[in-house]
């Protein structure tokens, strides 16, 4: 195996120097090792090659690995270290225990990395490299999504206004596109809306003047226009925009705004589509908003569904990269864990699980939170997917469980309190009540549940040995200490062993948190009892948009919960494991296409700001010998 050996370095380098110092393999040689060929792959530079869709085909009489998710107790603003987590278990699992292994991660939004979260590549000696390319264009999904993305609000605003500008029959001849006869002809895209129509007629001379009417004038409603344009960049000041100012638009002004790529419904579709097929389905059933008298709105109603999936017909291929040790790694999709689902592609996955086949094994991980990613991943993903894990790590640091129990607040780009340096057996029990409710939370599913406990220099044996304790009280198969960060797969081989042993002894059935045919109010005080709530309260606003889905037939989808990651309350400020909230419903929205419903808990901010400082004051090339540098 290709184990890298680690320099004694004082003071520790720079993830990006670390990243820098060891050679990638090509990527034909991380392929052969999960005996693809060069018929499976498309090669993307050296060291990133788009894994192709048919595989799954090809290998679906193979029985699948195991299937490992990384979670997290809810976590500090500086992370505890999921991604480098499921990285060093990887690397352990492969490299050291000599496991087939791959690692299926979303794609770093380019929002963060130059803002003030910085990359998302691991960290340490658990990574995936090239880090650089892993953090910025990587192989061009995110363009595509917001390519996508935009085309669609333009066709939403030029729709608008060419209804407002027009006739129903000039309107009517213009989206009739002629035959080379000059025939006035319905193409394919145009019959889905016929159909939806319950217009039988396949001639454009057959129709009636209000069954023209009917097809060619969508009226969409501008006040329940949900759809917003997107970039890849952290802009405040494009939260709220006005479009329609220019002399030629006549008038047509409307107040949008932006949100970032990752957040686009788009991304959410990638992310949870499990075939190519599927993914047109699911782009042409996008929701956009609602016409004047109340029906939905779709992307193929504005005959775009087609294009869309043009866009992104590429992007549906995951992209494969190596760690540090040189084991395979899966980047597909980066929806967003706080308002989407927050977990990497079902393609992704389901090709790890057969190319690593029955005894290998395939980790992924789930957003923030176990609240958040984790509960979503179980009851969204897993069911679109039809897959089931058989092991749930919770990665929990004495960082964090020390500011559950009552430390004082952790805030990013300051030094922390010494009370996170020094030894508190106490404060270390006390935030493990919030440990313990993930872990109960967590065994619901069925699934064996592991801690993994990412150390640091300051963490003492007695607060370490508190949190085992702590963990097998609570229900946990096991509790292993890490140091995969320092010391890369050797660093997390103890976890690498316990969850072999978990994956080998899960015999508990599967089970979700709430049926799909309940109400959506069920399934969202479900969810909130998980929280810990004693109560649900419905804004007026939400209580009008859960009528509006029901009555259009959008009841029968999972729960979407977009909160805090801070907290399993509405509260950011409530640490620990609160309970006898009510937890407050602000406004209930729809993702109809990545089919979820998406209840807000409070105010979620779907374009970030830059900080005073933001991460690209680091970040610059060495044009001596092309390398980037400052990357975090």
């Amino acid at each position: 195996m290709n184990a890298i050996r680690l320099p004694v370095v004082s003071p520790f380098p720079t993830d990006i120097e670390i990243a820098n110092s060891v050679q990638p393999q090509h990527i034909s040689v991380i392929a052969k090792k999960l005996n693809l060929n060069p018929n499976h792959y498309d090669l993307y530079g050296k060291y990133k090659a788009k894994v192709l869709l048919p595989v799954i085909e090809e290998l679906k009489e193979r029985k699948d690995g195991f299937y490992v998710v990384v979670g997290g107790i809810t976590p500090t603003p500086l992370g505890e270290g999921k991604s480098t987590t499921t990285v060093g278990l990887c690397q352990a699992l492969g490299a050291v225990l000599d496991k087939k292994v791959v690692t299926t991660l979303r794609q770093p939004s380019q929002g963060p990395t130059f803002g003030i979260k910085g990359g998302a590549a691991g960290g340490g000696y658990s990574q995936v490299i090239p880090m650089d390319e892993f953090n910025l264009h990587l192989t061009g999904d995110i363009h595509a999504i917001t390519a996508a993305n935009n085309l669609l609000a333009a066709a939403i605003d030029t729709r608008m206004f060419h209804e407002s500008t027009q006739s129903d029959k000039a309107l009517f001849s213009r989206l009739c596109a002629p035959d080379k006869k000059g025939n006035r002809i319905f193409n394919n895209i145009m019959y889905r809306r016929l159909k939806k129509l319950g217009i039988t007629k396949t001639k454009p001379d057959d129709l009636t003047p209000e069954e023209i009417k009917r097809f060619a004038r969508l009226d969409i409603d501008p006040e329940t226009i949900t759809w917003r344009r997107v970039m890849d960049v952290n802009d405040r000041f494009l939260r709220k925009i006005t479009v329609g100012q220019g002399p030629d638009e006549k008038g047509m002004m409307r107040e949008t705004g932006f949100d970032i790529s990752v957040a686009s419904e788009i991304m959410a579709v990638l992310a949870l589509t499990n075939s190519l097929s599927d993914m047109r389905e699911r782009l042409g059933k996008m929701v956009i908003g609602n016409s004047r008298d109340g029906d939905p709105v779709t992307a193929d109603d504005l005959g775009l569904g087609g294009a869309l999936t043009v866009l992104m017909k590429d992007a549906i291929n995951p992209t494969l990269m190596q760690t540090l040790e040189g084991t395979p790694v899966l980047i597909h999709a980066g929806p967003f864990a706080n308002i989407a689902h927050g977990s990497s592609s079902i393609v992704a996955d389901k090709i790890a699980l057969k190319l690593v086949g029955p005894d290998g094994f395939v980790v992924t991980e789930a957003g923030f939170g176990c609240d958040i990613g984790l509960e979503k991943f179980m009851n969204i993903k897993c069911r679109y997917s039809g897959l089931r894990p058989q092991c749930a790590i919770i990665v929990a640091t004495i960082r964090a469980l020390k500011m559950h129990g009552g430390g004082p607040p952790v805030t990013a780009g300051k030094p922390l309190d010494p009370a996170y340096v020094t030894e508190n057996v106490a404060l270390v029990e006390a935030g493990c009540a919030n440990l313990a409710r993930h872990i109960k939370n967590t065994k619901a599913y069925g699934v064996n549940v592991v801690v993994a406990v990412n150390r640091f220099s300051t963490d003492t044996d007695a607060e370490i040995a508190a949190v085992r304790s702590a963990a097998l009280a609570a229900g946990a198969y096991d509790a292993v200490l890490c140091t995969h960060h320092a010391h890369g797969g050797k660093g997390a081989v103890d976890l690498g062993i316990v969850v072999r042993k978990a994956c080998e002894s899960a015999t508990e059935p599967f089970k979700f948190l709430y049926p799909l045919d309940a109400s959506i109010k069920d399934k969202i005080e479900a969810i909130a009892r998980s929280y810990g709530a004693s109560g649900v309260e419905y804004s007026e606003q939400a209580e009008k948009k859960i009528k509006m889905y029901s009555e259009q037939g959008f009841s029968g989808l999972p729960i979407c919960m977009a909160k805090t990651q801070y907290s399993f309350s509405d509260n950011a400020a409530a640490k620990g494991a609160p309970s006898g909230f009510v937890l407050p419903i602000r406004d209930v929205r729809a993702s109809i296409g990545a089919g979820f419903i998406y209840p807000l808990v409070g105010t979620m901010s779907t374009m970030p700001g830059l900080p005073t400082r933001p991460c690209f004051y680091d970040i610059d090339l060495d044009t001596t010998n092309g390398e980037v540098i400052g990357l975090s």
